[in-house]
C-alpha cells in the first residue's frame, strides 16, 4: 500500500508544484517540464505497482447496475476529457472540463472497486482533480470562456469518445477485469 500512497502523492505534488512553489519552479525554466514529465511517469509507475501489490479490506464490487452507470461515466470523462466542451456549444463555458472528466473517471471507478487499494488510488486522484480546480480558480480568477462552438463540433468529439471507450474497454479487458460486464 506505501508504493501506492506514495505514487498518488508524487502525481499531486508533481501537478501542484508550479502553484505552490511558482518561484523554484519558475528557476528551473524549461528543464521543469521534464522534470515534472518524469515525476508524473514516477507516480504513475508507483500506482500501478503500488495497485497491483495492495491487498486491503473489500467492502463492496460489481453489480450489473454499477457496470452500466461506470460505463456511461466514463463515456463522459472521455468526452470531458477531449477537446469538445472547448470546441463544441454544450459546455464551452466550463472552465475546468478535462479536470471534471477526470473527476468522473475516478467516481466511476469508485463505483465498482469497493476496496481500500481503490479508495485511495481512485478517491486520492478524485480528489486531486477538485483540489487543483480550486487552486487553479484562486490563482487565475480573471478566465474568460472561449468563443462558442458548433453542436456538430459535439457531436463528433463525442463519437470520437464512444469509439475509444470502446478501444480502452477492450484492452482494459486484456490486461484485467473486462469493463463491459
Amino acid at each position: 500500500m506505501l508504493l501506492l500512497i506514495l505514487g498518488v502523492a508524487l502525481w499531486w505534488a508533481a501537478h501542484l508544484f508550479k502553484r505552490i512553489a511558482p518561484g523554484p519552479r519558475a528557476a528551473m525554466g524549461n528543464a521543469g517540464r521534464g522534470a515534472v514529465a518524469l515525476a508524473l511517469v514516477a507516480s504513475i509507475v508507483l500506482m500501478v505497482l503500488g495497485y497491483r501489490a495492495a491487498e486491503g479490506t473489500f467492502f463492496y464490487g460489481r453489480e450489473p447496475a454499477t457496470v452500466g452507470i461506470n460505463n456511461l461515466m466514463v463515456l463522459l470523462a472521455l468526452y470531458f476529457t477531449s477537446p469538445g466542451p472547448k470546441k463544441g456549444a454544450l459546455f464551452y463555458r466550463m472552465r475546468h472540463p478535462m479536470l471534471f472528466g477526470f473527476l468522473l473517471w475516478a467516481l466511476a471507478h469508485l463505483l465498482v472497486n469497493g476496496d481500500t487499494e481503490s479508495f485511495v488510488l481512485f478517491g486520492g486522484l478524485g480528489l486531486w482533480a477538485l483540489v487543483e480546480m480550486v487552486v487553479i480558480n484562486r490563482a487565475e480568477p480573471g478566465w474568460v470562456p472561449p468563443p462558442k462552438g458548433s453542436i456538430a463540433k459535439d457531436g463528433m468529439f463525442f463519437f470520437a469518445s464512444l469509439i475509444l471507450l470502446l478501444v480502452i474497454g477492450y484492452i482494459h479487458g486484456l490486461i484485467g477485469p473486462t469493463p463491459f460486464g
